[in-house]
C-alpha cells in the first residue's frame, strides 16, 4: 500500500530529539519516516571502531525506545537506500543534520547532488557543532592554525551559538516494516562478549547524557580549571562520548554551563568545548589530517618500529605506572582522564619513539568518545607536528607527572593492583625502591610487574636528537 507523503530523517550524529533542527524541521512537514544506515561502504579505514560500536549499538536503543519503536535501521550505501525508500514512499523531502569527517562530506555531497536531480529537496543543519568550520576563518579569509585566536577573536567574536530547541511536539512517525533490519543484525556488538563489563559501568542514551550534563554541573563544575588535572577528581564532565554520538548538542551544553554565570571554571569549560570546534575546524580545512603530519617537516622524522614494544604500550605493561595505568583505564573502561591522555602519548610518541599514527588508531578503536577530528588533533598535537601543537621538545616526565596529578597514588592504585603497596615515594618509578622496599609490598619487577621497557632519561635525550636532526 502506498503511503501519502513522508518526509525521511536521517539519525547520523544526533542521536536524540531534544534540540535536534533536522527532525524538527522534518515533522513541521507531516508524517516522519525516521532511519539510521550503517555505512561501512564509503568510511573504508574511518569506519567506527569497536568501543564506538558498543556505544553506538545502546544509543540506538535508547533512541529507539524514544521513537516509540518506529526507527528503521540499515546496512549499506547510503545512497541506494535513500534512493530507494523515497521510490518506495514517494518521499520528496529527505532532512539530515551534516557530518564533518573528509569521507562524509564527500559521500553525502554525492548523495544531495543526485537527490536533486532526482526531483528530490535535501535539506540539511547544523547540530554537531557551535559554529560551522566555514564561518570561523581569520580576517583575511583563511582558517585559523592556532587556537587561542581562533576561540577568542573567531568563535567569541562570532555569533552567540543558537539556543536549542525543545523536542518537537508534533512528532508524527512511521517505520518502513518491510525491510529495515533489527538493531541486533547491525552486528555492532563484538562476538566474543568482551563488552559487557564495559558497558555496565555507563548509561547511554539522550535521558542518561542530559543527567550527566546535571550531574556535572553540580558537582564538578565548580572546582573545573584545577580539579580537571587530576584522574582521581570528579571535575571532567565524562560527555564526550554522549556529544560524539549526539545524544546530546553542544548548544546544550554550552547554555546550560554558561545560564549559571562567567567564572573562570565556566570560561575554561567552554574553552574545552572551543578546542572541540578547533580540531573540526582543523579537520575540515585539512582532510588529510588523521594521517599526514600537519607540518611537512615531520616526514623526515626517524620513528621507530616495534610491534613488541607498541603491543607492551597496548596492554598497559611498559614498566612506567602511571603509563600503564592510563592504559588499563583505557582498555577497562574505553575512556582516559585528559591529563593521562596526554602522558601516554607523550612516552609513545617521545620515550618510544613510534608514530603518532599507532597512538590515534589504537585510541580510535578503543575509545567510546572516538572522535577523528578531535583524536587526530590531539595525538598531531602532543606529537608537536600539528597545528599550534607542544613544541616536540616539550617532554612529560611520567614519574612527575604521577607524582603531581596523583598524588596520593589512588588512580595509579586502581588500574595497577600490583602496586598498591608500595609507598607513594616509590610508586611511580618503582626501579629505584630498594630491595626491601620491594619486597615489603609484594613487587618482584620483571616478575609480577615488567621492568620499564625505557630508560626515560636516555630515551628522552634520543628524541631530542632526532628532533635536532630535523
Amino acid at each position: 500500500m502506498q503511503v501519502k507523503a513522508v518526509s525521511i530523517h536521517w539519525f547520523r550524529q544526533d542521536l536524540r530529539l531534544e534540540d535536534n533542527e533536522a527532525l524538527s524541521t522534518a515533522c513541521e512537514q507531516g508524517l516522519v519516516l525516521p532511519i539510521y544506515i550503517l555505512d561501512d561502504v564509503n568510511a573504508g579505514i574511518f569506519k567506527i571502531g569497536g568501543a564506538s560500536r558498543v556505544w553506538l549499538h545502546h544509543s540506538l536503543q535508547s533512541l529507539n525506545k524514544s521513537l516509540n519503536g518506529k526507527l528503521s535501521v540499515y546496512i549499506g550505501n547510503p545512497l541506494d537506500i535513500l534512493f530507494e525508500l523515497s521510490q518506495k514512499y514517494s518521499i520528496s523531502n529527505i532532512y539530515w543534520n551534516r557530518c564533518y569527517e573528509p569521507w562524509q562530506i564527500k559521500r553525502d555531497t554525492k548523495i544531495k547532488k543526485t537527490l536533486i536531480e532526482h526531483g528530490m529537496s535535501v535539506n540539511t543543519y547544523n547540530s554537531l557543532l557551535l559554529w560551522e568550520p566555514w564561518e570561523v576563518l581569520k580576517s583575511d579569509g583563511t582558517p585559523y592554525k592556532v587556537f587561542t585566536p581562533f576561540y577568542r577573536n573567531g568563535c567569541l567574536n562570532s555569533k552567540t551559538p543558537r539556543f536549542p530547541l525543545s523536542i518537537p511536539t508534533n512528532l508524527s512517525l512511521m517505520n518502513d516494516t518491510e525491510n529495515h533490519l533489527t538493531i541486533d543484525n547491525l552486528n555492532l556488538l563484538p562476538h566474543t562478549p568482551w563488552d559487557k563489563e564495559l558497558v555496565k559501568q555507563y548509561k547511554i542514551g539522550e535521558e542518561c547524557a542530559k543527567l550527566k550534563l546535571e550531574d556535572f554541573i553540580y558537582k564538578g563544575l565548580n572546582s573545573y580549571k584545577d580539579g580537571r588535572n587530576y584522574p582521581e577528581k570528579p571535575n571532567i564532565s565524562r560527555l564526550s562520548p554522549h556529544l560524539h554520538f549526539g545524544e546530546i548538542s553542544p548548544n546544550t551544553i554550552w547554555h546550560s554551563v554558561r545560564k549559571i554565570g562567567n567564572n573562570d571554571n565556566i570560561d575554561t569549560f567552554c574553552s574545552e568545548l572551543g578546542w572541540r570546534e578547533f580540531s573540526y575546524n582543523l579537520l575540515y580545512h585539512n582532510p588529510d589530517l588523521p594521517t599526514v603530519n600537519f607540518q611537512a617537516k615531520f616526514d623526515k622524522f626517524p620513528w621507530s618500529i616495534d610491534k613488541q614494544i607498541l603491543s607492551k604500550w597496548h596492554k598497559g605493561q611498559t614498566g612506567i605506572p602511571i603509563v600503564d595505568a592510563g592504559m588499563r583505564e583505557l582498555w577497562q573502561t574505553g575512556f582516559m582522564h585528559n591529563r593521562v591522555r596526554m602522558i601516554v602519548g607523550s612516552f609513545l610518541i617521545k620515550n618510544l619513539m613510534l608514530d603518532w599514527r599507532e597512538g590515534e588508531r589504537w585510541f580510535f578503536n578503543c575509545l567510546f568518545d572516538a572522535d577523528l577530528a578531535s583524536n587526530s588533533a590531539s595525538w598531531q598535537w602532543i606529537a608537536g607536528c600539528g597545528a599550534d601543537a607542544a613544541p616536540y621538545y616539550r617532554i612529560f616526565n611520567p614519574v612527575l607527572q604521577g607524582q603531581k596529578f596523583d598524588n596520593n597514588g589512588n588512580y595509579t592504585r586502581h588500574y595497577v593492583p600490583e602496586l598498591a603497596l608500595l609507598p607513594d615515594k616509590y610508586l611511580f618509578n618503582p626501579w629505584e625502591a630498594s630491595e626491601e622496599a620491594l619486597k615489603a609490598a609484594n613487587v618482584k619487577l620483571g616478575d609480577n610487574y615488567p621492568n620499564p621497557i625505557v630508560n626515560l632519561k636516555l630515551s628522552r635525550d634520543k628524541a631530542l636528537a632526532a628532533f635536532k636532526s630535523l
